[in-house]
């Protein structure tokens, strides 16, 4: 199964052994405490940035709770680490906390935004001129959020190919468990997603009640099991991912919203990052700038953490070993 990798420890300590001491006569130490005061003056100047910015050598990235967001940024980490000797810590955080601290500098950068769950945020911390998140282009992977069941469900019944099938309770029926009583069960994941589940429910009168598996692992998992026995299994779930190279999930035609649109549109996923690290960290500010590759791309590191299981440090290694070409332009001159 695939497993999103823990990224606990990954902060690298910028604390070295401080040097043994030597016996001095009045001389020398007159001499070294004069060298010291040079050398505090020294490492004061090299703090500062060319405009006056205080220098950032430690670069703080947030990763989501999901497998894609892992890889992006174990890419991140490594190339800003090995390439551009930046130290990089990472925190575990949720899609909708990060924008807080990230606006505040407590956090530098996230580099897998779902736009269309964070419309208000990009008001508040984007477009607001009191705000100090900046949109630092798109990822290049594109975002599909939608419901999606076994192709052999399908099969059984063609009605469950629209989501307005669940209106009817005895097609809704087949996806009930001992949690849901009479209603059908729709997996989600990890409750901190921003999704809209609940109103696609209330709006269309579907038979169903939302169930949360409580992470990504959990949904595969859920899937795994359906599928070795041909169970019923209904999900919210999304491209692009790996699990498709093992599980033939269809996904379902959702009705429009009351507006007229799509609940989930096609997503250009993005990156966004704290205004202050372009002062700070200049380097590291291009990098993020400039950071940037295919779904396929992303597909492949998720494909060896699932199928060859690999942990994500290893799959973001291999990429990177295999694809200098793409992240060679990443880098400033």
């Amino acid at each position: 199964m695939l497993k999103l990798a823990s990224l606990d420890g990954r902060a690298v300590s910028g604390n070295h052994p401080e040097p043994e001491g030597h016996f001095m006569n009045r001389s020398l130490w007159k001499l070294a405490a004069a060298l010291a005061v040079l050398g505090l003056l020294a490492g004061a100047c090299s703090g500062d940035s060319d405009d006056g910015a205080e220098e950032i050598t430690t670069i703080k990235l947030v990763a989501n709770p999901w497998s894609g967001s892992a890889a992006n940024i174990e890419v991140a980490k490594q190339l800003l680490e090995n390439e551009l000797g930046y130290t990089v810590e990472v925190t575990d955080l949720d899609e909708n906390a990060q924008w807080s601290a990230i606006n505040t500098g407590e956090l530098h950068a996230s580099l897998e935004v779902w736009p269309s769950g964070h419309g208000q945020n990009r008001v508040d911390f984007i477009d607001n001129p009191d705000g100090n998140v900046v949109d630092a282009g798109l990822l290049g992977p594109i975002g599909q959020i939608g419901w999606y069941l076994p192709a052999y469900m399908i099969d059984q019944d063609p009605a469950l190919a629209n989501a307005e099938g669940f209106t009817d309770p005895a097609l809704a029926g087949l996806f009930a468990t001992a949690e849901t009583g009479d209603l059908g069960q729709i997996l989600h994941g990890d409750p901190s997603w921003v999704t809209f589940e609940q109103d696609i429910i209330d709006d269309f009168g579907l038979q169903l009640e939302i169930v949360y598996a409580g992470s990504e692992e959990a949904l595969l998992a859920a899937f795994d099991a359906a599928f070795a026995r041909e169970d019923p299994v209904l999900s919210y779930f999304w491209t692009p991912h790996s699990a498709f190279n093992t599980f033939d999930l269809v996904e379902l035609e959702l009705p429009p919203n009351p507006d007229g649109g799509k609940y989930y549109p096609s997503e250009d996923l993005f990156k966004i990052v704290w205004a202050g690290l372009e002062d700070g960290a200049p380097a590291a500010w291009q990098f993020l700038q400039d950071f940037n590759y295919s779904t396929a791309d992303q597909v492949s590191m998720l494909a060896a953490i699932d199928g060859e299981g690999k942990s994500v440090e290893e799959a973001a290694a291999d990429w990177i070993a295999a694809n200098e070409a793409t992240w060679s332009a990443w880098i400033p001159s």
